[in-house]
This record gives structure tokens, sequence and C-alpha cells, in this order.
């Protein structure tokens, strides 16, 4: 009941749909010369043989896909791969980090023509989706078509389980279309299993599996040549807000160490601008890296607003703070960071990696702070205590490689749809 209104919502809002894509268009929020793919137009021709769709909503879930990616091009030579991600900035990392072969689309919008369209293009073999993104039209037609589907990675925070079991019959139709589900936990197991999902398994958080990110070896050697003489930190993958707050966590470091360089990389790089203008505002020295600004002895902030370099700046610093946990949001994946030899803090609110965190506290691997203060007392304790640091980013390196197995697991869960495959 509930997903035939959905369809036919979707349906007949049409031109209200077109509009506020054309909005987006016009805002920068969506690509400018692939948009027609948002409307289920492919870019490229489909290439002969059988074919693995994978999905990932956005750059966090598109990375934990990677490895698998890789697994599969093994396993199964003369597949062809394709993946769906919905934001330009994830689009813009796969471009840097895709296997050679793997074709890139923006997934359609959920709307029924749009959806038949992309399917009647690409007719996928598999259909492999990670973590808990659910387009109702997108998921139903292709289960239509006789396409094996698997849910991998999946999660079920308390917010969204509240939500399905109020609407337990939609979401049964969407679970019944998957024949494999993967989830991270076995909490998060036991929630798809009351939802409705079908062959339910927990084997880990594919995450862990994700490959160190990558590194130009060349710019690392000049930037911590150009640094050397620096006590530095990171504030990694912030959101709107996090900035002017590090900016005056800075501040009030700078009267214990003169010479400190604070670095931030923002989520999401189109900011650069906005986020120096606001640091300036306190008074700050900043250089913006996508502007190719000069880093020199008087700099306070370096905003590193590009794309693909966080493994650079990772690399580059011994301490590192996650950012979007200062307030309840969610938090960022520290095990990018972890595999690094970073020391790790974090705000309190790291709900999206709840299993995740426990491994890292009990692992004393990671500070929890809980305000500027805070932040500005712990990394103090971490730059005077060296050994500190060094334990405890030791620690986290521990727990970055606990489930090293999760990968192979995951593909022997998979050769029921897939086959025996090759490799």
């Amino acid at each position: 009941m509930i997903y035939s209104l959905y369809r036919g919502l979707t349906t007949i809002t049409g031109p209200m749909i077109n509009h506020y894509l054309k909005k987006r268009l016009a805002r920068g929020k969506e690509h400018p010369t692939r948009f027609p793919e948002r409307r289920g137009q492919a870019s490229i021709a489909r290439p002969l043989g059988k074919m693995v769709w994978l999905h990932g909503a956005s750059v966090g879930e598109a990375i934990s896909l990677l490895p698998l990616i890789d697994e599969i091009q093994k396993r199964y030579p003369t597949f062809n791969v394709m993946i769906t991600t919905g934001t330009i900035t994830s689009a813009a990392l796969m471009e840097k980090r895709l296997p050679e072969g793997v074709i890139h689309q923006f997934v359609p919008v959920d709307r029924l023509p749009y959806v038949r369209a992309f399917l009647d293009h690409w007719q996928p073999d598999y259909a492999i989706w990670a973590e808990s993104e659910l387009w109702p039209n997108l998921v139903v037609e292709t289960k239509k078509r006789g396409v094996k589907m698997a849910l991998v990675n999946a999660r079920m925070s308390d917010k969204s389980l509240a939500t399905w079991q109020k609407l337990k019959g939609f979401i049964q139709t969407l679970l019944g279309c998957f024949d494999l589900c993967l989830a991270q936990t076995e909490k998060d197991a036991l929630r798809y299993q009351q939802l409705g999902a079908q062959h339910v398994e927990s084997f880990g958080n594919l995450k862990y599996a994700s490959p160190d990110l990558p590194c130009d070896e060349e710019e690392l050697v000049l930037l911590r040549k150009t640094l050397e003489a620096r006590p530095l930190w990171l504030a990694a993958s912030t959101h709107n807000g996090e900035e002017v707050m590090m900016g005056r966590v800075h501040q009030a470091l700078k009267t214990q160490f003169p010479n400190l360089l604070t670095l931030i990389a923002p989520r999401h790089p189109e900011r650069g601008s906005t986020i120096v203008s606001e640091l300036k505002e306190l008074g700050l020295s900043v250089a913006q890296r996508s502007q190719k600004d000069e880093l020199n002895p008087q700099t306070d902030v370096y905003v590193a607003d590009t794309l693909g370099e966080l493994g650079l700046f990772y690399r580059l610093s011994p301490l590192v703070f996650m950012g979007k946990s200062m307030e309840p949001l969610g938090g960022q994946n520290p095990l990018e960071a972890a595999r690094l030899d970073c020391a790790l803090i974090c705000g309190p609110y790291m709900t999206n990696f709840e299993e995740m965190m426990e491994r890292f506290i009990d692992g004393k691997a990671i500070s929890i702070v809980a305000d500027e203060p805070e932040i500005a007392a712990k990394l103090t304790e971490l730059f005077r205590d060296e050994k500190a640091r060094d334990v405890q980013a030791a620690n986290a390196k521990i727990v970055a490689y606990m489930q090293a197995a999760v990968l192979g697991k995951t593909m022997t869960a998979l050769q029921g749809l897939l086959g025996k495959g090759e490799g």
C-alpha cells in the first residue's frame, strides 16, 4: 500500500522533481555535463557480457566497496563492473581511485521513467548495494527484472529502526527484494531480520578491508621538508561550524606552541573559500591549498580543500581530530587515519560508528573530548608526551586491522549470487 502511494507520488510529481533537479544543477550540486545520468540516460555504451552493478550513496559507502570491486575483478575477470553514486564529490573520488575498466555512473533519481531507462540500458545481472540507502522504485524495479541482489555492509541506526517499524509492510517489500543481506554487526543483523530481510549474516564492517589512502610521495617529502620544524595537527573531514571552532583551538594552543600549524581538511572541499574567510575573521593567517597559496612560517592554518589528498595529510600529521563529531551528526570513519599511524581525537558524537568506537575505546586507541577547551587540553597533552601519543597511535593501528578477514568472508557469501568464479 505505502509503496504504491510512493510510486504514484514520484510519478505525478515529475514536474516538481525536474524543477528541483534544475535548481540543484544551478547551485553546482549536480554534475554539469553528466546531469542526464540522473535521469537514467547513460553517458557510455554498455559493454557486452555479464554486468555486476554496485551502489554506494556517497564517499564513505563507495570507498567501502573498493576492495570488493578489486576482488570481483580478480575472481570474475570476464564480468563487467559498474558502480553508481549520488554526489559530485564521490564521482570525482571514484575517477581517481577506481581500477581500470570499472564504469562509474550517477545513480538515477528514484522516479520510474528514470529508473527504467537506467535499467533498460545497463541490464545488470547482479546488484550489490552498500549500507542503508534504499531507493524504493530502483530496488523494486531491479528485482522485477530478475536481477540477483545483495545488501552488503548493511547498518541500521536506532532512528532508522524506529522509522521502519512504523512502516513495516513497506520495508518488508524492499528488503524482500534482496537475496542476501550482510550486516556490519550482529545487532544490525538482528534488526534486519526483524524487519523482514532474508538470508542475513554478519561478518564485520567492510571499511576494515579498505586499502590505505593513496598519497603523492613527492608531495609528502616536499611538505615534510617545508614543515619539519613545526608542530602540527589535522582536523579531518570537518563540517560547517567545526572549522571556526578549530581556529579558536589554534589560538588557544598558540600561546604554548608559537610555531604551531593547524591543518583543516573539510569534508566538502567546495567550502574552502568560505572557510578561509571565516578563519581570517578570527585574525588568523590562512593559506588555501586549492589556490596554491604559499605555506610560510607565519601561516596559522592551512586549509586543505582538495579532493583525494587526505592520505597525504594523515601521513603528515601525528595528531588527528575526526570531524562531524562535536554535534550529533554521526562522526566520520576513524579507520583511515588509524592505519596511517595517527593518534586520534574525536568529539562525543560518533554514532554512525558505534561498534567501531567500542573497539577503539576498549583498545585505548582514541581520545574523546566534549568541547573546545578539552580539544585544546588533549592536543597539549599529546604534543608534550610523545610516548603517550605513539602508544595511542599504535593501539589505533591494531584496532584498524582487527577485521581484516571480513573481505574474504563477504566474497565467499557472494559466491551464492555470482557463482564460484575463475580466480
